[in-house]
């Protein structure tokens, strides 16, 4: 039985190509912790999570000092187990970011290291449902952008072949939005998909409000609307408003997903493979939005998201996000306005290493008796 022997762990910091805005935020930089497992049969893992600019070392501490110590000598192909003594040994900090995040970051890098012993690329190993997953694009719908910068964007995209467009709105009055919002679907017509996120920025009788306007697009959901920890508000706004409730990239826990579903708060699923703790979690939560019927379209993390919504069966959109494209070689694979995943064994990323060199900004090593 192969077990687990040294852990490498760094922390990059990418930049964004491009100025990212929305309601609540101005984010110029994404801490991205990696983590790499060796076993005793010279196989490697690797996996990652991130923050948006803050934070970052926090989850390299416990990376660290607690998790990654934990799994020194174990069988990496108990990730089931192992994901569960992950989560007992830091109860009194779960659930939470910092610990879901550090938790996320092994637990791909177990899953990717199962998935090259055993010559799988994760699309096919979590399930194979599918060969291609239809792309939308948030890059170029910022808060900040005006109504023909964001025209051109969805143009450009829809001539590419994308299939959506979102934008974020939360401007301080209503017309502003409907001014973006209008812009865009005069121009890209009406089988054109546009969604629209809030980023949690509003109250229940403004996120009303503003869903009214919405229904006039035939926006095709409202993403973040309120905190996420008000399940009550969710489910009020989800009684007034035809347009789709979507909801996930602020939540840790499978719980919280299961509150949801149940109480029909959302009707669209964004579970984060990061936030939620992992390949693992992220699994479990696609699963039970396919036993309430319920589409999964998860958030940001383009390359790692693209084999699990190929996995499943209730996957209808990647969100496209660049995020990697300064540290991997052969990038995400697109043709047609669909994203294909990689028939490599693992996650299919291909790291270049001498770039994550240059960027690291953190960087240690475990092993036995560290």
């Amino acid at each position: 039985m192969a077990h687990i022997t040294r852990i490498d762990l760094q922390m990059i910091d990418l930049v964004p190509k491009v100025k990212r805005v929305d309601a609540i935020q101005t984010f110029v930089s994404q801490e991205t912790p990696i983590v790499t497992l060796h076993d005793s049969d010279g196989a490697t893992g690797t996996g990652y999570c991130y923050t948006i600019g803050t934070g970052g070392p926090s989850i390299m501490a416990m990376l660290e000092h607690t998790l990654a110590p934990l799994l020194i000598g174990r069988d990496p192909d108990r990730i089931e187990g192992l994901w569960q003594e992950m989560l007992f040994s830091t109860h009194a900090t779960a659930v939470g970011a910092i610990t879901s995040l550090a938790m996320a970051a092994i637990d791909t890098a177990l899953w990717d290291l199962k998935c090259k012993k055993a010559d799988l690329p994760l699309w096919k190993a979590a399930g194979g449902s599918r060969e291609r997953i239809p792309l939308y694009t948030t890059e170029g719908g910022w808060l900040h952008l005006e109504p023909q910068a964001l025209v051109d964007d969805a143009l450009e995209m829809q001539e590419r072949g994308f299939r959506g467009s979102k934008i974020k709105i939360g401007c301080e009055h209503i017309s502003e939005d409907d001014a973006r919002l209008g812009a865009v679907r005069a121009a890209v017509g009406d089988r054109y998909e546009i969604m629209t996120d809030g980023n949690q920025g509003f109250t229940l009788s403004e996120a009303i409000r503003r869903a009214r306007l919405l229904e006039t697009y035939g926006i095709g959901w409202f993403e973040e609307p309120l905190p996420a920890d008000n399940v009550a508000g969710h489910i009020e706004l989800a009684r007034h408003t035809s347009v789709p409730i979507a909801v996930g990239e602020s939540m840790y826990s499978l719980s919280q997903f299961k509150d949801y579903l149940q109480l029909g708060a959302a009707s669209i699923v964004q579970v984060d493979v990061a936030r939620i703790g992992g390949i693992t979690p992220w699994l479990k939560v696609a699963h039970m939005a396919e036993a309430f019927n319920v589409m999964v379209c998860p958030h940001f993390l383009m390359e790692l998201h693209l084999p699990l919504v190929c996995a499943v069966p209730n996957a209808k959109w990647l969100e496209y996000i660049p995020q990697l494209d300064s540290v991997t070689g052969d990038g995400m694979r697109m043709k047609d306005g669909f994203a294909i995943p990689s028939d490599v064994p693992g996650l299919g990323i291909d790291w270049d290493w001498q770039a994550i060199d240059a960027k690291s900004v953190l960087s240690t090593t475990v092993t036995r008796g560290h």
